[in-house]
């Protein structure tokens, strides 16, 4: 792994992280795709570059969280409760057997996308309530919400794409899901790239720190790109075109890999 190597797996991360098509399963293909061997370190780059991705969430919506601190992180921390339990004892089995299952996560793209598809579909006929703040979700749609994302466990699961979906049945407003999703983002990244970075020791060379630094500063700025062309692209507009995207790259991938 280069530099280079480094500078576009970070742009990917933070392009990604907040689109339902699954950051990971992006990371692990292109990474595939470049020739770069997976490794203990290679899976740490791909968790701690989540770091600058939840950086961006902080800058954006620092003023939105320290107005209503105590109500943010009540709710913040009932959504991430499930995914904590269930990424303690199931995350490290996850992490060691199906990271970089290529076959598996292109499955997952395209069962996701086919997902997508069809519930954007029966949802056009399901009303909003309306609301557009935190306040609308109440702490028992916030666990449901946590309960949703920990099903992002499985490689190629989207997230993103889980808790706004799992919010969307709870008939929570479209733009307030995606918020709650960014925000949501901030413990659950938090959590995974803390522990993972702990069991490792920290344990790497001088230049690995600096392609952990590339990815992370990478990975900010595309994130700052993103959650601000999807603020605006939910206010017109549903992801069934994720979904068809799923479908189409999972297909072009399944081709690749067949008759490389």
């Amino acid at each position: 792994m280069n530099f280079i190597h480094s500078i576009i797996l970070g742009l990917l991360e933070g392009a990604t992280e907040f689109l339902p098509i699954s950051s990971t399963a992006h990371l692990d293909l292109a990474r595939s795709l470049m020739g770069i061997t997976s490794n203990n370190f290679i899976k740490s780059f791909e968790i701690f570059i989540q770091l600058g991705a939840i950086l961006a969430v902080v800058v954006l919506f620092w003023h939105r969280l320290w107005k209503n601190l105590p109500l943010t992180v009540g709710k913040l921390a009932t959504a991430f409760a499930p995914t904590a339990i269930i990424g303690f004892f199931i995350y490290p089995v996850f992490k060691q057997y199906f990271m970089g299952n290529t076959l598996l996560m292109i499955i997952m793209l395209m069962v996701g996308g086919l997902g997508l598809i069809i519930f954007e579909k029966f949802y056009k006929a399901s009303p909003e309530l309306p609301g557009n703040s935190l306040s609308v979700i109440s702490y028992k749609q916030a666990f449901v919400i946590g309960c949703a994302q920990s099903v992002a466990i499985v490689p190629g699961v989207s997230r993103a794409a889980a808790t706004i979906i799992g919010g969307l049945l709870l008939k929570i407003p479209r733009a307030t899901i995606v918020e709650f999703s960014f925000l949501l983002a901030i413990p659950t990244m938090a959590a995974a790239t803390g522990l993972d970075l702990l069991k490792s020791g920290w344990a790497f060379n001088q230049n690995q720190y600096t392609l952990l630094a590339i990815g992370f500063i990478t990975a900010f700025i595309s994130a700052l790109v993103v959650i601000h062309w999807l603020i605006r692209f939910v206010q017109k507009h549903d992801f069934a075109i994720f979904g068809w995207y799923r479908l189409i790259i999972g297909f072009l991938l399944l081709i690749y890999f067949y008759y490389r």
